[in-house]
């Protein structure tokens, strides 16, 4: 998914994953674009919208229900990358999971 994604009205949630990476690739791309996949497919998936320049990278996912967010978090395919991301990929990462209360948006 690119761009800007077009969200319901709120209330609704987003999980703010920020992070560090490591060196080099190490599959990390290709895990990346599957999970995109999957959580898309996953009950309650809003959107997606992530951004990375050299040192730090900004994933911000969409939601409509705290229980959503449980499971995903909670989904076998979804820990595995978990995992590999402790183990290889991030130097370090922070999540956020906030309520979007208000939102508006300006288009050309």
């Amino acid at each position: 998914m690119s761009g800007i994604v077009k969200t319901p009205q709120p209330p609704y949630y987003a999980v703010i994953f920020t992070s560090q990476r490591t060196d080099g690739d190490k599959g990390y791309g290709k895990m990346a674009e599957k999970m995109e996949e999957l959580a898309s497919q996953q009950k309650g998936f809003l959107g997606v919208e992530s951004a990375r320049d050299n040192e730090l990278g900004i994933t911000v996912s969409y939601w409509d229900s705290l229980e959503a967010i449980k499971n995903w978090k909670e989904n076998s395919a979804h820990k595995v990358a978990q995992e590999k991301g402790k183990a290889e990929w991030y130097t370090n990462y922070s999540v956020r999971i906030a309520k979007v209360e208000r939102a508006y948006s300006f288009e050309t």
